[in-house]
């Protein structure tokens, strides 16, 4: 599959845009075969389930120029290097606990020219510095990424949307919801996009 399904959804990329997500199929093909960042099965939908999911979180709001976004757990760079292609008036940092998957991280921005990311081999809860907005695909339960996350929210407002977290989750979430308890926004993808893998995803935003 081919980057045109991003095209289909943010048809105002600029050319420089199209190339960096044109490369993307095979560099993950390439390290993929070396240290398994992105499943098998889903290689080949590479654009879908993974770039066009990760840029979901550009559909649910516009990062403000000068914004800092913090992804957590980002495996081999998801949602954060499709969002970096998406803002590059945005600065993005990436950590992972797993060394080798922050490796991949750096090697695919290196490629692609990516100059607004930087990443880390480092858990959460050590990584130094405020954000306007901690983001995440899947990483873990949204109580325990609150816990993790709020204090790296910064206080300074310039977005339209507050502060906060912004998650890409999936299936039924009604419990872990319920044991958050706190007030969040939840977003259908199937809002966003028509393909059938967006009809059980979801985003959840919390404002901090």
């Amino acid at each position: 599959m081919s980057s045109e399904i991003i095209q289909k959804y943010f048809p105002d990329l600029s050319e420089n845009q199209k190339n960096q997500l044109d490369q993307l199929q095979a560099l993950y093909e390439e390290w993929n075969a070396k240290i398994n960042v992105v499943s098998r099965k889903d290689i080949d939908q590479l654009y879908e389930r993974h770039v066009l999911h990760s840029l979901a979180i550009a559909k649910f709001t516009q990062f403000t120029p000068e914004s800092k976004i913090l992804d957590v757990g980002t495996g081999g760079g998801f949602p954060g290097i499709p969002l970096a292609i998406l803002f590059p008036d945005c600065q993005f940092h990436l950590v992972d606990s797993i060394g080798k998957k922050i490796t991949v991280v750096k090697e695919v921005a290196d490629a692609i020219g990516l100059k607004n990311l930087t990443s880390e081999h480092q858990r959460m809860e050590k990584v130094k510095g405020t954000f306007d907005f901690v983001v995440s695909r899947a990483v873990a339960q949204t109580k325990q990424l609150f816990i993790w996350a709020h204090k790296k929210v910064s206080k300074n407002q310039k977005n339209d949307l507050d502060n906060g977290m912004i998650l890409l989750k999936g299936g039924d979430l009604t419990q872990e919801m319920k044991e958050f308890g706190r007030g969040y926004i939840e977003k259908d993808l199937s809002e966003y996009y028509e393909e059938v893998f967006f009809e059980t995803k979801k985003i959840i935003y919390v404002p901090v």
